[in-house]
């Protein structure tokens, strides 16, 4: 599921960058304020590891170059979040005895250095809850969900509208133990991600 969002949502980038080759360069105006989310939900319409991703960002602009934000969200996976891109992404046999769900609530700091190009660092503290094959609970959890983004900020309609294409690090460096089941399989892998795309998106007012 994951390789095939990550081929659509590189679709839709490099179609965005050629929309926003199009915008006349002039002086645009924005507010201090923006709500927004990311493209990724689009991957709850996959029929197959639906992940029931919802995210909802709100951000101030400190300063034109300084942006801090809060974003709430909750998805659930059913895989390490470690496995690399390969043969291993997503296998059958790395698959947790059913899924974690998760809420977070991140605070992001967003620094622009130059035109659009920034670099972010996202902090989030999670809740998770482990849940078995059958759909029943079996714990409560916690962890530190840090992502390190590098990405670009395409503007459009007088910078009333904005896209932020992307690429990140994810890293863990905190969490509780899970159930051994989990463990076994998640001790595997690494507490880091290299290379995860983003794909956010919000209105300035």
């Amino acid at each position: 599921m994951k390789k095939k969002l990550v081929i659509w949502v590189s679709v839709l980038v490099l179609t965005t960058y050629t929309l926003n080759g199009q915008i006349k360069k002039q002086d645009l105006t924005q507010g201090n304020f923006f709500i927004g989310s990311t493209f990724f939900m689009l991957g709850n319409l996959v029929p197959t590891n639906t992940p029931d991703f919802v995210q909802l960002n709100f951000g101030y602009r400190v300063k034109l170059n300084n942006v801090i934000s809060v974003e709430a969200k909750t998805w659930k996976y059913a895989w390490p979040l470690g496995i690399p891109y390969g043969k291993s992404f997503e296998a059958p046999e790395e698959k947790f005895p059913g899924y974690i769900r998760e809420y977070g609530i991140a605070i992001a700091y967003q620094r622009f250095w130059w035109k659009g190009l920034y670099t972010a660092i996202h902090i989030m503290q999670a809740r998770q809850t482990f849940v078995d094959d059958n759909g029943d609970k079996i714990k409560n959890g916690y962890q530190m969900f840090n992502t390190y983004r590098l990405g670009y900020q395409l503007k459009f309609f007088n910078n009333r509208f904005f896209i932020e294409p992307s690429i990140a690090v994810t890293h863990r460096p905190i969490y509780t133990k899970m159930p051994q089941s989990f463990t076994q399989l998640n001790n595997k892998w690494p507490n880091y991600f290299i290379g995860e795309p983003g794909l956010h998106f919000g209105i300035n007012f």
